[in-house]
């Protein structure tokens, strides 16, 4: 027997939490689909857990304007749920003179963007700020923040099962179809589906981080072909895209069917899989490419893998902010951050990956070493130990700018919605809250 709900998110992530939270508290019958055993188990889990300012993106993207919505929202939020954060503030540095002009760039595209409170350092008063730290110049802005990003999962979810939603757990995305003025989606669970990082081997950290946020690793024991942003996978192959799962590992899973009006699709890392799954379908039960155009091949881009490690600090942080270089292709450089309890950790950096891999190398504290000594001079090598590691869902290619979030649709045929979040990296986190929304007034 098929179930019907209102709508289905595909992804208990921090993105897929926070749509369906705010779906639900607008009085939608949500369903969340989770193919792991908990929330936010993949990319919502292994990163800075860093509250960003808005600094870096271009004006009117998406990143810059739901970064710096999200952020007021998500302080308010913190503190209305006593979620662990702090506004502690970060500094970039410009090593030499010759990257004063790309820092100051950085503050008048941050200005551009309606942050208005960074305030330029010079020498001293860098080193006045951040005494450990060489540089030439540096930019303050006050309104950087860490936050425990599991505890604002748990609110998230909370917030959706208070307003009547669920997320179904050990539940993976098989396929999905169109026809009877419904999306149907075939999800399996059971002992064949879901399970761990699939894809990722490894020795990923998984340590209580501070406020309770924990770094998962995995053996990749569980069916399809990869994991979604917070961990939803998904088992589509390479054949019509529908349905065809890789394989189960170590069980049989039961496959039932699950039907909505609105379905979201926030499955991060395969999200771009997800997305071709339902195009797929809807060729093949139409016959035609036109009727849901915006799922045409065409406009869903690639998502590439940019892996990212993290090396912890075994000793006292000399650091009174979190500690920016200037941005490099691919990410913002090896940083220096805290967690809520106050350990320090460098990362991340970037390894452009074909497949899904959270394994550690050691050998990489040799080029964290040399990265970090630019600006922390008295950096001692020794004391770096492998942490974990995540993999950020990139739109560009090595090489190419930095790509904006995309969001696609509604789209559907007379009363369906589907909605696909592709390319939710950083500032996925920060801007959470004013992603939901966005989702949400579409919708409308």
């Amino acid at each position: 027997m098929t179930e019907t709900t209102d709508a289905i998110v595909i992804g208990a992530g921090v993105i897929g939490l926070a749509v369906a939270r705010e779906l639900a508290m607008h009085g939608r019958q949500v369903i969340v689909i989770e193919r792991n055993a908990t929330i936010g188990q993949e990319t919502s889990s292994r990163n800075s857990e860093v509250i960003h300012a808005g600094i870096y993106y271009p004006r009117n993207s998406l990143k810059a304007r739901l970064c710096v919505a999200g952020k007021e929202r998500l302080y308010a939020y913190c503190s209305e749920k006593d979620i662990p954060h702090k506004r502690c503030g970060k500094v970039i540095v410009a090593v030499g003179e010759a990257e004063a002009p790309a820092l100051a760039d950085l503050r008048e595209r941050a200005r551009a963007n309606g942050v208005g409170d960074l305030q330029w350092l010079d020498r001293a008063a860098l080193g006045a700020r951040e005494p450990a730290v060489s540089g030439a110049a540096g930019l303050w802005s006050p309104s950087s923040g860490i936050i425990d990003s599991h505890a604002f999962m748990l609110a998230l979810q909370g917030d959706l099962e208070h307003h009547g939603g669920t997320v179904a757990f050990v539940s993976e995305f098989r396929g999905g179809s169109f026809g009877g003025g419904m999306i149907r989606l075939r999800v399996a669970s059971g002992s064949g589906a879901g399970g761990g990082d699939s894809g990722g081997s490894g020795s990923g950290d998984s340590r209580d981080s501070g406020g309770g946020s924990s770094r998962h690793s995995g053996d990749g024991s569980g069916s399809g072909d990869g994991d979604g942003s917070g961990g939803s996978g998904v088992g589509v192959g390479s054949g019509s895209g529908v349905g065809s799962g890789s394989g189960d590992s170590g069980g049989r899973a039961e496959v039932s069917e699950i039907e909505a009006r609105t379905v979201v699709n926030a499955a991060g890392l395969q999200a771009s899989r997800v997305a071709r799954a339902f195009k797929a379908s809807a060729d093949a039960s139409t016959g035609s490419t036109g009727t849901f155009t915006a799922g045409a091949d065409a406009a869903i881009p690639d998502t590439r893998y940019a892996k990212g490690s993290y090396f912890l600090y075994d000793g006292p942080s000399p650091f009174n902010h979190l500690v920016y270089p200037l941005p490099v292709a691919g990410g913002l450089g090896i940083h220096a951050t805290h967690d809520m309890a106050g350990s320090l950790r460098f990362g991340p950096d970037v390894e452009w990956i074909d497949s899904l891999d959270y394994a550690v190398d050691g050998s990489r504290a040799a080029r964290f070493a040399d990265a970090v000594r630019t600006w922390w001079p008295e950096l001692e090598a020794a004391r770096l130990t492998p942490g974990y590691a995540g993999v950020r869902p990139k739109l560009s290619a090595p090489g190419d700018p930095p790509a904006d979030f995309a969001i696609i649709g509604p789209v559907g045929s007379g009363s369906t919605e589907l909605v696909h979040l592709l390319g939710f990296e950083s500032p996925g986190l920060t801007a959470a809250l004013a992603v939901a929304e966005e989702v949400r007034r579409r919708l409308d």
